[in-house]
């Protein structure tokens, strides 16, 4: 195997470890994958956004943020207050389901509706910060010139992942078109945000 593809696999299995943990981003992902609301604009929002923050942190932004700290302490301060907001959305979906899982697409305005919360999960959440920006570009910085062929690799990780995540969800509607399944899903997102929320706004 040749150094490069030795790095791009490397790439591809630490950016991968990162971000299949259940958190905020990939509940919503999930979310608007078993509804099949504005799957395509969601995947590709958290894909290239990943894409992006990885090639900062080679490019040694994470470097840079470091000398002022406070700034991911207002974002921790938004970003859990955005997730407590969200969860509480999701509470009440439970508490008042609205009937069962639509069979077919998006509703009128649902995929502005969805790209602005998509955009907010992922830029708001200090801890895609700190896996992709700092983490992954401090472990690229140790492959020299393959940094780069590193991070092409963790950003096709968080492609595939993302995509299989939104397009694949879609086998569990079949598993959802009752609203007690509907409310159960409601009720994980809602747990999750909520956790991550108040583990964000403490840890600011």
């Amino acid at each position: 195997m040749s150094p490069a593809l030795t790095a791009a696999v490397a790439g591809f299995g630490t950016g991968l470890s990162l971000i299949v943990a259940i958190g905020a981003q990939n509940a919503f992902v999930l979310r608007q994958g078993v509804r099949r609301d504005a799957v395509l604009p969601v995947v590709a929002i958290c894909a290239l956004s990943d894409a992006l923050l990885i090639a900062l942190g080679i490019g040694g932004v994470g470097a840079l943020v470091v000398a002022w700290p406070g700034v991911l302490t207002a974002v921790g301060w938004v970003g859990g207050a955005f997730l407590l907001g969200y969860g509480a959305l999701a509470v009440r979906r439970v508490v008042r389901p609205q009937g069962a899982l639509a069979a077919e697409g998006d509703t009128a305005g649902s995929v502005k509706r969805a790209v602005l919360t998509c955009l907010a999960l992922t830029w708001l959440n200090p801890h895609v910060y700190l896996d992709t920006v700092f983490l992954l570009g401090s472990i690229a910085a140790d492959r020299g010139s393959l940094r780069w062929t590193f991070g092409f690799g963790a950003a096709a990780a968080s492609l595939c992942w993302f995509a299989a995540l939104g397009f694949g969800a879609r086998l569990l509607s079949r598993f959802l078109t009752r609203p007690a399944a509907w409310r159960v899903l409601d009720g994980f997102v809602a747990a999750t945000m909520i956790v991550l929320g108040v583990t964000l706004i403490a840890g600011s």
